[in-house]
């Protein structure tokens, strides 16, 4: 007999004790139970001692600490001599915690170990709920204690010993289902006279007394329609809209017809960042969502890439450019990190056209700045790149200077063109300005339009309300109510 004995003692039903199980605890010197608490205990065979583990249970702060107690306990118990067990309620290898810890530590301290199976918990489960684990998209086998979980497929938790984890459970799954959707109940599944099968709304798995050692949670898969909180729900959504049979407008679109659409959204959502709005901006990320779920379901349709290449090549290049977190490489603040990064896509670079058999191209080092940027964020970021490479002035004092200069220059222009260039050069150099004051130049811009926006519609506002009509003012006039709303701002 091997110096450790894993022995699994079935759901419960002293029936559904295997026949090698039952020898394996006949030929045992000691029996550690993992828990005296199970039903087919009674009737296990007589000769071994038996020692349960339930004191462990009562005095120690959590499942982990209980759970390294009972490992060291059995190994120590192992280490005395042949013949220990330790019996665990269903399958060894089916929600038992214990068992690979055991495992490990036993092998490595050169204990044989020899596992005995046992019926798990699952079949006479199934059979309560009359399920196919493969119905569905395939059955989840879920802890209770540590819940992850695809609301698309049907799920089975395990582990809902007490009222606590049902209710912590709960507040984890309504994150992801409806409050009323229906969970089922099963506690001690398979053994005689005292299975019990509850069928509740997931809000109300807490408000019962059958959760217990013996209960477990199922909770059916939601629908298309239903599963509104993940994010393969609402990918779900969108491969339907596009999909033969979908939505007619979603399935005329193309990458191109979709580029304003994404403008728009993205603008919209810096628009909920600017006015502080957090639930406009988590409608208008949505949306911006929405766009890229669009285009990636075009690519994948026309065999361009597809979600996956999406997640991995993501994934991978933020790995790969965050080495101090992922790797060995350190960084202690953001100029350094914003430093690797650059010396990281330099040797993307360079590896791509390696693997290409070309040499490595020669680029600026603005090459990478995008051009369809907005205007004075381009213009800010392309001398932000210049100045890394040491095309900058030493101090502010010469950026102020071309500002002057750039500004007489524009007002010595004659012609349309001169003046369309002059003013494009002192926009460019206070871009560079903004750049040297840590000011971000394009949200200045915004700022400073939605600043007027706000006071000329005050204004608007005082006149109609003392019954002035604009058109009908002089500048004077309008200057006095303009400032009449500057100071009211001040007021506030």
């Amino acid at each position: 007999m091997a110096a450790l004995t894993i022995v699994g003692l079935g759901p419960g039903d002293p029936g559904l004790l295997t026949l090698a199980a039952r020898e394996a605890l006949a030929r045992a010197r000691l029996v550690i139970l993992r828990t005296a608490r199970h039903p087919g205990v009674e009737a296990l065979p007589a000769g071994p001692v038996y020692r349960s583990c339930d004191d462990l249970y009562d005095t120690l702060p959590s499942f982990d600490a209980v759970y390294d107690a009972i490992v060291a306990r059995v190994l120590e118990a192992a280490r005395d001599g042949d013949g220990v067990a330790y019996a665990v309620p269903g399958d060894p290898l089916v929600a038992e915690a214990t068992v690979p810890v055991l495992r490990a530590r036993a092998v490595a301290a050169g204990l044989d170990v020899a596992i005995i199976s046992g019926v798990s918990f699952l079949e006479p489960v199934l059979r309560a709920l009359g399920v196919d684990p493969l119905d569905n998209g395939g059955l989840q086998l879920c802890d209770a204690l540590a819940p992850a979980v695809d609301p698309a497929r049907p799920a089975l938790f395990a582990q809902v010993y007490n009222r606590r984890i049902a209710s912590a459970l709960k507040v984890a799954l309504l994150d992801l289902y409806p409050p009323e959707h229906e969970a089922v109940l099963v506690s001690a599944a398979g053994v005689p006279g005292a299975e019990r099968v509850v069928r509740l709304p997931l809000a109300e798995i807490d408000r019962t007394d059958l959760a217990d050692h013996l209960s477990v949670l199922y909770v059916p898969a939601l629908s298309v329609t239903e599963n509104r909180r993940s994010f393969g729900g609402v990918r779900a959504i969108v491969h339907r809209l596009y999909a033969p049979g979908g939505c007619p407008w979603d399935r005329a679109q193309t990458h191109q017809t979709l580029k304003k659409h994404l403008l728009e959204e993205t603008y919209e959502a810096l628009q909920a960042l600017d006015e502080d709005d957090p639930h406009a901006l988590c409608e208008e990320l949505g949306d911006v969502l929405l766009q890229i779920l669009l285009h990636t379901e075009i690519a994948d349709e026309a065999g361009e890439f597809g979600y996956g290449d999406l997640f991995e090549g993501l994934a991978s290049k933020l790995i790969r450019r965050h080495p101090h977190v992922f790797g060995t490489a350190t960084a202690t603040s953001a100029e350094e990190v914003m430093a690797n990064w650059q010396q990281l896509k330099a040797a993307e670079r360079a590896q791509r056209a390696e693997e290409a058999g070309e040499d490595a191209p020669v680029e600026s080092i603005l090459a990478g700045v995008p051009r369809a940027m907005p205007a004075l964020a381009y213009a800010q970021a392309v001398q932000d790149r210049a100045a890394r490479a040491g095309f900058d002035w030493p101090d502010i004092a010469g950026v102020l200077e071309k500002v002057a200069e750039e500004a007489a220059e524009l007002r010595r222009a004659e012609t349309p063109e001169q003046r369309l260039d002059e003013l494009g050069d002192l926009l460019f150099v206070l871009a560079n300005l903004a750049r040297w004051l840590g000011v971000d130049a394009e949200e200045a811009a915004r700022r400073a339009g939605q600043k007027f926006y706000r006071r000329f519609s005050a204004l608007e506002e005082l006149a109609r309300a003392r019954g002035l009509a604009l058109d009908s003012l002089s500048l004077a006039d309008l200057d006095a109510l303009w400032n009449e709303v500057k100071q009211g701002e001040r007021a506030e």
